[in-house]
């Protein structure tokens, strides 16, 4: 069986449209009050503090927006790299506040293809769902997954994935090569995480 058409794939994509439903529901107002609750909460992890680059992402459509966190990053003078998505998987290059961003594939705004790559030590992890052991559900490409594999080779990567409450699942179908997030921030602060 091909594994585009596995039974764990395709409850994967249910229990991701389910989320996404969810999440489309709350009002702008909401979103937005969400967003800056959790850019405080994670703005005041010590371990993020220390990362000279972290990688943050542009919302679309209902996401949490990760902006506000990314100017609290800036104000003490950490500096943040932005995704590309290539053949290669994402590429992260510095972004600074006022560039312009071009548009690119999935309706992503992302930094010029001609800067240099460069190797957040710290990501903050956007997702459809979460569970409570830390694992996510991603849009579907894998690419999140295969950047933090890639990143992990250069050493460790602090890894906070960001959503709403209303994106919590009760058990992500978790693969063998599927890793847990350090932190899960939503706007109701820090999600207790057990450890499987």
């Amino acid at each position: 069986m091909a594994p585009h058409s596995s039974p764990e794939r395709s409850h994967k994509a249910s229990l991701r449209a389910e989320a996404l439903k969810r999440r489309d529901a709350l009002s702008p107002e909401a979103r937005a009050a969400g967003s800056l609750a959790a850019a405080e909460t994670i703005a005041g992890f010590p371990e993020l503090a220390q990362a000279p680059l972290v990688g943050a992402f542009w919302p679309i459509r209902s996401e949490i927006d990760p902006r506000p966190l990314i100017e609290r990053l800036f104000a003490r003078g950490q500096r943040v790299a932005l995704p590309n998505v290539t053949k290669q998987g994402l590429v992260f290059r510095e972004w600074r506040a006022g560039e312009e961003l071009v548009q690119g594939g999935f309706g992503l705004s992302e930094p010029r293809d001609d800067l240099p790559p460069l190797d957040p030590t710290a990501l903050i992890v956007p997702l459809a769902a979460f569970d409570r052991a830390g694992q996510r559900i991603g849009y579907g490409a894998g690419y999140y997954d295969q950047a933090i594999e890639r990143l992990s080779k250069n050493g460790p990567v602090l890894t906070v994935g960001i959503a709403f409450s209303v994106q919590e699942i009760e058990r992500v179908p978790a693969e063998p090569h599927d890793r847990p997030l350090d932190h899960l921030v939503t706007e109701t602060g820090p999600v207790p995480l057990r450890q499987s």
